[in-house]
């Protein structure tokens, strides 16, 4: 396993940061601090994905309106509240939006749509992205003994709760599935 970890962890750890994630570098961390994974490496990996991810919303909301206005229209509420939030919080909404979850996607592609100075994003990107890998990595190796510690006694748990976690999705979807054959009929 540990073998694995050192082969694949930052690939891991790069995609799962492009979408914004913070738990890979969270085990990321731990796994450094257990001596798998160099903390360095993880924090440069995680911010440098992180970096490219945001980038890629804000230039799809960029040139994309049309598709990226589309899919909005489902989330009407969520882009009230980053309407506000960018209003009330103004440029340092770029850096508290990596710790939001649910508008932390919807952030960079609003303010694409909205014209925003590409430029301007871009270095508030850079700080804000470094600033996120530095936080989340440094707390997740300071923790990564308590981390370690629950992993020891909790290791069989872990597979009752993807097993727990699979129950739920399968019902989860055949209650949808048939919700929306009934509504069909």
């Amino acid at each position: 396993m540990e073998q694995f970890i050192q082969d694949w962890g930052y690939i891991a750890l790069f995609l799962y940061s492009f979408g914004g994630g913070f738990l890979a570098l969270a085990i990321a961390g731990a796994f450094s601090y257990a001596g798998d994974l160099n903390i360095y490496i993880c924090v440069a990996v995680a911010g440098v994905s992180n970096f490219i991810g945001s980038q890629f919303l804000f230039y799809m909301g960029k040139y994309n309106k049309a598709y990226v206005e589309d899919m909005m229209k489902n989330h009407t509420k969520k882009i009230a509240l980053v309407k506000v939030l960018l209003k009330k919080y103004g440029i340092f909404i770029v850096f508290i939006q990596k710790y939001i979850y649910g508008v932390k996607t919807l952030i960079p592609l609003v303010m694409g749509v909205s014209e925003y100075n590409p430029y301007k994003f871009m270095i508030l990107n850079i700080m804000a992205s470094i600033l996120w890998a530095c936080v989340i990595g440094y707390i997740s190796f300071v923790a990564g003994e308590f981390l370690m510690s629950l992993a020891d006694k909790f290791q069989y748990m872990g597979l009752i709760i993807v097993f727990v976690i699979i129950f739920f999705l399968i019902s989860n979807f055949n209650k949808k599935r048939k919700k929306a054959k009934n509504s069909e009929v």
